[in-house]
């Protein structure tokens, strides 16, 4: 059985976090769209003739690396905080399921 207090527990942390959580996600889609922007500005500083050897200069430059490592971290916060937010969920809909059948069975018995 979950408790009132548990949920309530739940409940304030979803609150608590809503402001880190939707900052780790800003980042991750931030680091999606400038991993984008990086590949092309490294590719452009590059002096090879063919666009898959400039593609490939970009993939294995340290900034581009730097830039997959950030990017690795940002998803990592950001699939803590989802995770957790559905572990919240998830507790607060067993409670209200098990509030239900009490219900009822309190009507029926």
């Amino acid at each position: 059985m979950i408790t009132e207090d548990e949920i309530s527990l739940a409940l304030d942390w979803l609150v608590k976090n809503a402001g880190p959580a939707s900052k780790a996600r800003a980042e991750r889609e931030y680091l999606t769209e400038y991993r984008k922007s990086k590949k092309a500005i490294l590719m452009s500083q590059s002096d090879a003739k063919t666009v898959s050897e400039r593609e490939t200069y970009a993939y294995g430059h340290p900034e581009y690396l730097e830039v997959l490592e950030g990017y690795r971290a940002a998803v990592e916060a950001d699939e803590k905080f989802r995770w957790l937010q559905v572990a919240a969920d998830t507790k607060i809909q067993v409670w209200r399921s098990e509030n239900a059948n009490n219900r009822i069975q309190a009507k029926v018995g």
